[in-house]
């Protein structure tokens, strides 16, 4: 049973809150508590050891900030799973293979596919004229039901027939391998930290200002021509990622 012989020391000098924190820390690595177990509340935490609501609640964010615990609107504080390994910075592939390689059930949720009219940034990355037609597709993915990034990919107009597909179970870039001229052979990414928006905290059950990763990618042809353009959100309690270099 979790927190069963735990306790806190009010006579050293170690910060209550810290210690706190190194209780539920152990807690998860000894497995009594599990990925996707509910904790106590702050106020139930409060009631265990006899520490104000502050002092709990700063334990819990320093937990939440480091990826060990993860909150859900109007249910609680849990445990979170092990972070899926990013690699994609080592090899283009297609995120559903990415996820059965890792021995998890990838899930795809289409939230939009039409067409648009380019804005400045998305005509500068598919380098074509401003406000001319481009294909959106907006997916939220998941991993094993939850879900992690939330991504909005611009193709050029040539990939019209997209749009009478069913993308929650096709895959963007089996689809585009099918035809020479727009099979992605190399990738440019670029990585940036920022806070959640309305948008993204609704998408990914995360709350507003909440870290998270921005990842851009410019596919090209065989040509070096400009066939997709991706804006990606990543949870950061749900992902890390790997840069493989060689000297």
């Amino acid at each position: 049973m979790p927190f069963k012989n735990q306790f806190i020391d009010k006579d050293t000098p170690v910060p209550m809150y810290f210690q706190l924190k190194n209780i539920v820390l152990e807690e998860i690595k000894t497995g009594n508590l599990r990925p996707g177990d509910l904790i106590p509340t702050e106020t139930e935490f409060g009631t265990m050891y006899d520490l104000s609501r502050t002092t709990v609640r700063q334990a819990i964010i320093e937990l939440v900030g480091e990826g060990y615990l993860y909150r859900i609107k109007g249910k609680g504080t849990f445990v979170t799973k092990p972070k899926l390994v990013q690699d994609f910075m080592r090899k283009i592939e297609s995120y559903d293979d990415q996820m059965k390689r890792l021995k998890m059930t990838p899930k795809t949720k289409v939230l939009s596919n039409k067409i648009v009219q380019a804005s400045k940034g998305v005509a500068e990355a598919l380098n074509i004229k401003q406000d001319d037609d481009v294909i959106l597709l907006k997916r939220l993915r998941y991993a094993d039901d939850e879900p992690v990034v939330v991504l909005d990919t611009y193709l050029t107009i040539n990939c019209s027939d997209i749009l009478s597909m069913d993308m929650n179970k096709s895959g963007l870039y089996k689809y585009l391998s099918k035809n020479v001229s727009t099979a992605v052979k190399r990738v440019v990414r670029q990585f940036e930290a920022v806070a959640a928006t309305i948008l993204e905290s609704d998408h990914l059950q995360i709350d507003v200002g909440y870290p998270i990763q921005l990842v851009t990618t410019i596919g090209f042809n065989m040509d070096g021509r400009e066939v997709e353009y991706s804006v990606a959100y990543y949870r950061g309690d749900k992902n890390k990622f790997i840069i493989e270099l060689n000297a």
